[in-house]
């Protein structure tokens, strides 16, 4: 069965995602004639025009009401659209991760996610809606900063949404929408010493680094304190050391670590506290879906909780 592929744009009210997919409908990519259809969720100030979409054979409706949002929906549209691919001007403020899971129609399959933000306004939706920001930046592939200036905190956005979801891909637009490049962060570590030492609350900064950041460390060994834990979907001789991350909120903590092999796993017990020393290498590795670092570690020293046990992504 051939599945409908639904393009997903999300993010706030004005955020400029009416722009950003316009731009895409006339760069030509969708331009091949395929019956499509754009199902808008809310209202903003700029609008399409439709009988320009008319030409492309891309029908227009909306939904207005979260509740009118759903399976029975979707199912609805295509059987009265009858579309080949679908396009989804998301509410930024609906929940909706039935998308993401198996509520979603077996003929129908989510090809991408991109979350338009305007960088502007981002500091104070962080600072005031953080619960929501997770459920924007949770499953996207990508984020795209518009209205962004050099003297903004970008690298600071950038650990925000790769501290929600590593994966994401970031890129920032100034008001013209012209690429800014932030650079990368510079962690506090010293990357020249025999072994790189990462405090306590330098866990998250680490942690985010190198998953992005090869090159600074492959074959370059660490050492951090942190919690054992276990899965017997593992082998024998692997493990997870990790941290507790409050990732936007106090309802959303949870435990990241990086996959550790040594020849001494059996002698760690879960939950226990250790002071670790690794080689980091980077592999592909299935419970990853992706390259990604690979601790080998090379010893332990059992040790008591840090005062704090949650560390933070910035």
């Amino acid at each position: 069965m051939r599945q409908i592929p639904i393009y997903l744009i999300t993010g706030f009210l004005e955020a400029g995602k009416t722009t950003f997919l316009q731009d895409v409908l006339d760069g030509g990519d969708f331009a091949d004639g395929q019956r499509g259809l754009l199902i808008l969720c809310e209202e903003g100030e700029i609008e399409y025009d439709e009988k320009a979409l008319a030409g492309m054979n891309i029908s227009v409706i909306t939904a207005d009401e979260q509740e009118d949002f759903n399976v029975d929906f979707l199912r609805d549209c295509v059987k009265h659209y009858r579309p080949k691919r679908i396009f989804i001007e998301m509410n930024g403020m609906w929940d909706c991760k039935w998308l993401y899971g198996n509520e979603l129609p077996i003929d129908m399959a989510i090809a991408q996610v991109i979350t338009v933000v305007d960088g502007s306004t981002f500091s104070v939706y962080l600072n005031n809606m953080r619960s929501i920001l997770s459920n924007l930046f949770q499953f996207t592939e990508m984020a795209i900063f518009n209205r962004c200036t050099t003297d903004m905190e970008l690298l600071s956005f950038r650990r925000t949404v790769r501290g929600l979801n590593p994966r994401a891909m970031v890129y920032f637009e100034d008001v013209d929408g012209n690429p800014i490049d932030p650079g990368k962060d510079v962690p506090p570590f010293d990357f020249n010493a025999d072994v790189i030492q990462v405090s306590d609350m330098d866990y998250g900064l680490w942690y985010l680094d190198a998953f992005e950041s090869k090159d600074r460390y492959n074959g370059k060994k660490v050492r951090f304190r942190a919690k054992i834990m276990k899965s017997r979907r593992l082998p024998s001789n692997t493990f997870i050391p990790g941290r507790n991350v409050m990732t936007c909120c106090a309802e959303d903590i949870r435990f990241v670590g990086y996959l550790c092999k040594a020849d001494f796993a059996g002698l760690l017990k879960p939950r226990q506290w250790v002071w670790l020393t690794a080689e980091i290498r980077y592999e592909y590795q299935k419970e990853y879906r992706e390259e990604g670092p690979v601790l080998y570690a090379t010893s332990y020293e059992l040790t008591g909780a840090p005062e704090e046990d949650t560390v933070y992504f910035n």
